[in-house]
């Protein structure tokens, strides 16, 4: 017996999106399997570990915690959400880059998406605003100070950026 799949229409990076899909269907599961936007990555699916954060209508949260069909009409942010409009990367996945914050890469995008809700929220965060707002996220290769140096960075280029326009 095939499983019902329900309608779900959300905006994704700014752009609609309709699918259907099981009323069990986590957020992230449809995000990679229906909508095929794999960026975000699946952890340890408990919500622990934030390879799955993404921002719903602008807050982080756990994509593997929330089903699909609570999400009608809202709107989430990927990391493939974070790109410029032509595709180039942002000052954050710049920094990232740049100040090496990445090693297997398996949680930067959760990474990244914690740091722009945080920056979003803040333009000038300090150390410790920095480590509260990724403190979620675990990481097993950096050691954390280069993911704190890379949003620092950003902080600093978005700032120095908007003081010259």
């Amino acid at each position: 017996m095939t499983e019902k799949r329900i309608p779900v229409t959300m905006h994704v990076n700014g752009k609609p999106y309709s699918a259907s899909c099981p009323a069990r269907t986590t957020l992230v599961d449809f995000l990679r399997d229906e909508l095929r936007l794999t960026g975000t990555h699946v952890g340890c699916e408990h919500g622990t570990c934030g390879a799955c954060t993404v921002m719903l209508d602008g807050d982080p949260i756990r994509a593997c915690l929330v089903f699909a069909v609570q999400l009608e009409g809202r709107e989430i942010t990927t990391v493939e959400g974070l790109c410029k409009p032509d595709g180039g990367l942002s000052i954050l996945q710049e920094s990232f880059c740049d100040a090496h914050a990445q090693q297997c890469g398996y949680c930067t995008p959760g990474m990244l998406i914690s740091a722009q809700a945080l920056l979003n929220r803040n333009a000038s965060p300090d150390k410790e605003e920095i480590r509260e707002a990724i403190s979620s996220n675990l990481c097993r290769c950096t050691g954390y100070q280069q993911i704190c140096d890379a949003i620092k960075m950003a902080a600093e280029r978005t700032n120095g950026a908007k003081e010259h326009s």
